[in-house]
């Protein structure tokens, strides 16, 4: 037969047992109190018109000239869903906000967009597609981020800087490289003005790229 408890021993153990549930408590209420981050999306804004019109296809040759689009590079501090900011020799990401996916994918998504929305004669084929293709074109997003040139406090200036190399797939020859680049800066330091400034240098970028690339990728003759 076991031993009763004392009433101090008992309320010991009572006051314990309570303590312990109290401290589990605590542990698990700081997860729904931990505020989300705001999500974002770029590429939305329609491209800007390219500066280099794009040659008139001739009589006798193909109105659509396939462009294979290469696997590229894309800037690593910046390719995921953070925001990257630099000032001075620091980087940092904005906290509470993210894009709503990685930042690499919404750049391969609005360069099929730009691709798609232009009148000129590329026709951009991604891997999988059983189109076939004249060229080939690599990009590089070298810089993807917002830079604080004036110190933490004033509106930053995002910098969009991709690298486009273009090869012909019969013998691998250089058709044509180009850096293109766009400085815009945000109206105000905050998120939501951030974002519009992505969007717009990311467009100008875009412009310049599906311009230069009607030009540089020459229609075959059939």
């Amino acid at each position: 037969m076991s031993p009763t408890l004392s009433r101090p021993a008992a309320l010991l153990r009572v006051a314990a047992a309570a303590g312990m549930a109290l401290a589990l408590s605590g542990c698990i209420s700081l997860l729904p109190k931990s505020k989300p981050s705001l999500l974002y999306r770029f590429g939305q804004t329609p491209v800007a018109a390219a500066s280099t019109p794009a040659p008139a296809a001739s009589a006798g040759a193909q109105r659509s000239v396939g462009v294979f689009r290469a696997m590229g590079l894309f800037q690593r501090e910046a390719a995921s869903d953070r925001m990257l900011t630099v000032t001075g020799s620091r980087t940092a990401y904005i906290a509470g906000a993210r894009w709503v996916a990685p930042a690499q994918n919404l750049f391969d998504e609005a360069v099929l967009r730009a691709f798609d929305d232009a009148s000129g004669q590329v026709r951009l084929v991604s891997r999988g597609e059983q189109v076939r293709s004249a060229y080939a074109l690599r990009l590089d997003v070298r810089n993807f981020e917002a830079h604080y040139e004036n110190g933490p406090e004033a509106a930053p200036t995002v910098l969009v800087r991709v690298r486009a190399l273009m090869t012909r797939n019969t013998d691998s020859a250089v058709m044509g490289e180009q850096i293109f680049e766009a400085r815009v800066p945000a109206a105000e330091n905050r998120v939501g003005a951030i974002v519009d400034a992505y969007d717009q240098a990311l467009s100008q970028v875009l412009g310049q790229l599906v311009g230069w690339t009607n030009q540089t990728a020459r229609p075959v003759a059939a």
